[in-house]
């Protein structure tokens, strides 16, 4: 089942992770072993998160790194649902040719 309008995973990271451990963003940054920067744009939701980032955070505090992409997952899906309208595409027909064979 769909989520409507799920988080930004970094929102919840920020809140659940980073602020329950009372961190700095500079102090998380450095238990992950990544940039400043990097942390920073994941939790203001500038950044998706990444597989080696879900690894680190499960590493250092926890959360399963399946868990942490689900909800990257449900995050993308429900913002590509959003904006669906805009993406043209049309339904794939194959051609009816008396004789040929579809080739892969």
């Amino acid at each position: 089942m769909a989520m409507l309008n799920p988080p930004h995973p970094g929102e919840v990271i920020r809140t659940e992770i980073i602020a329950a451990h009372t961190l700095t963003v500079t102090a998380a940054a450095k238990v992950l072993g990544v940039s400043r920067q990097a942390l920073s744009n994941l939790l203001n939701a500038q950044a998706g998160l990444t597989g080696d980032m879900a690894l680190r955070i499960e590493k250092a505090f926890g959360p399963k790194m399946e868990t942490l992409m689900g909800m990257q997952s449900a995050f993308d899906i429900f913002q590509t649902r959003r904006r669906a309208s805009m993406i043209k595409v049309r339904p794939y027909r194959p051609e009816s040719r008396p004789g040929r064979a579809a080739r892969c």
